[in-house]
């Protein structure tokens, strides 16, 4: 029988909680059914393996890391627009350091809220990209280039790779700065 309370989303939950303190890759079942106080096998009763876990906790994060994205993009445009959702991002990378690696886990096409959290987050990159007349096949190689480059600083900030003497909020800055060049004066 499982325990009072426990359901698989308060097991996602909690999982993405320990994921935060002690990191994304060191997260295991057993360390959760300790945290959760439950007995390994009994925690099979609500995800069936560190696989489903790891899916389930991707979704979570990719449906967080969408609701942040779509509320920082409401009103804006252009550049305005193109710094906020890269700022939202960067923000949740830094309060969700266990979680936001698990957002980079492409959706499983069998969940359909993975899916949906998804295109919510490429549908509002898209709205931006729009804006600077970038559509279809061009919009395509314009979001993986933003992605591409807010994962990378963000991943390089995370790990301490940036030791030059110059403020890393500036640099981030210019990364955004650069985005927006480079979308204004996209080539087919």
């Amino acid at each position: 029988m499982p325990r009072a309370g426990l359901t698989p989303s308060t097991v996602v939950r909690e999982a993405a909680r320990l994921a935060d303190e002690v990191g994304y890759e060191r997260l295991t079942l057993a360390a959760l059914a300790g945290r959760l106080g439950v007995a390994l096998p009994s925690l099979y009763k609500h995800v069936k393996g560190a696989d489903a876990l790891s899916q389930k906790l991707a979704a979570l994060a990719v449906d967080e890391l969408a609701d942040a994205m779509t509320s920082a993009a409401a009103g804006r445009a252009g550049v305005d627009g193109l710094r906020a959702v890269a700022t939202a991002w960067r923000d949740y990378a830094r309060r969700h350091p266990g979680r936001y690696p698990a957002a980079q886990r492409v959706p499983d096409p069998a969940d359909p809220e993975h899916v949906a959290a998804g295109r919510r987050a490429l549908d509002t990159i898209y709205a931006i990209l729009r804006g600077y007349g970038l559509t279809g096949d061009a919009a395509v190689d314009a979001a993986r280039l933003f992605r591409s480059a807010v994962h990378g600083f963000i991943t390089l900030e995370a790990a301490g790779g940036f030791g030059l003497p110059r403020g890393i909020d500036r640099s981030f800055d210019q990364l955004v700065a650069a985005l927006d060049t480079a979308y204004r004066d996209w080539r087919a």
